[in-house]
């Protein structure tokens, strides 16, 4: 099977080529999807805030640009990215969760941090330079750890206010300064439903579709504690048994794939594959 996303930084002064168009409220989308021609787009008169060439789709050169807003281009309207990670094409998901991660480190990097001078975007690395202050500001990425703790036939899942209806879900939460993975899992843990947990072990990742979102995934083993739940952050937490389980976050989200590989161990049943 041929790869059909790679990523790559691209000189924007080559020709032709694919594009995306990015916002703070999605990706500009028709009946086709959200790949279209970049002489097409080019054409259309939108505002860009700045262009980035990402990599290649089916072998041809992709690139985005970032604009101020949203804008009415005929026949096309706009989509979240979390439509795209539940719904349709993978391979396409991933072009545009790595194309919503560079957009938002373009945004926010347009002047330097340091004495608000404009920044110049390097034709060679993926990086924004500062010439007064000798400063190169890269992608940013921020890990968070998810955790499917499990006791035996049962599976610990809790429900944030923010989640849809009757969902229930694994624990997660970001890294801190200075903590190792083990460290904020453990804390997390701790601090939403007061729980002791052992014998951790990684199990994969997955690229979240959040700004700068890198989501490590882990299982571990109960060790002590009841449940108490951390105020404004956890509405419900619960003991479930693997043969009676609520209502589970989407299929492809690293989250689902936690509880499912658990349940499949325990049953018996094919492993699952973690959607990358």
């Amino acid at each position: 099977m041929s790869v059909r996303w790679t990523t790559a930084v691209l000189d924007t002064n080559i020709s032709g080529g694919l594009a995306v168009a990015h916002c703070a409220q999605g990706f500009l989308v028709d009946d086709n999807g959200a790949l279209f021609s970049r002489d097409w787009l080019k054409g259309q008169g939108l505002e860009v805030l700045c262009e980035h060439g990402i990599g290649h789709f089916d072998g041809q050169p992709v690139f985005l640009f970032e604009l101020k807003g949203e804008q009415d281009v005929p026949g096309c309207s706009w989509r979240g990215l979390r439509q795209f990670m539940l719904e349709g094409d993978f391979e396409i998901y991933k072009v545009l969760g790595y194309a919503a991660q560079i957009a938002t480190w373009a945004r926010e990097h347009r002047f330097c941090g340091s004495c608000g001078q404009p920044m110049q975007q390097i034709r060679w690395e993926r990086a924004m330079y500062c010439e007064p202050c000798d400063l190169r500001f890269y992608p940013r990425i921020s890990p968070s750890m998810i955790v499917l703790i499990t006791r035996g036939d049962e599976i610990l899942l809790a429900r944030s206010p923010r989640f849809v209806t009757g969902v229930y879900s694994t624990l997660a939460g970001f890294a801190e300064p200075g903590e190792s993975a083990e460290d904020c899992l453990i804390r997390e843990v701790r601090e939403e439903v007061q729980v002791e947990v052992k014998n951790i072990q990684y199990v994969g990742s997955q690229c979240w579709p959040f700004p700068h979102s890198m989501m490590l995934g882990f299982h571990a083993e109960y060790a002590g504690g009841e449940i108490v739940m951390q105020p404004d952050e956890i509405e419900d937490a619960q003991w479930f048994r693997v043969d009676a389980l609520p209502p589970l976050p989407a299929s492809r989200s690293i989250a689902r794939y936690l509880i499912d590989l658990y349940v499949a161990r325990r049953s018996g049943l094919a492993e699952p594959v973690l959607p990358g």
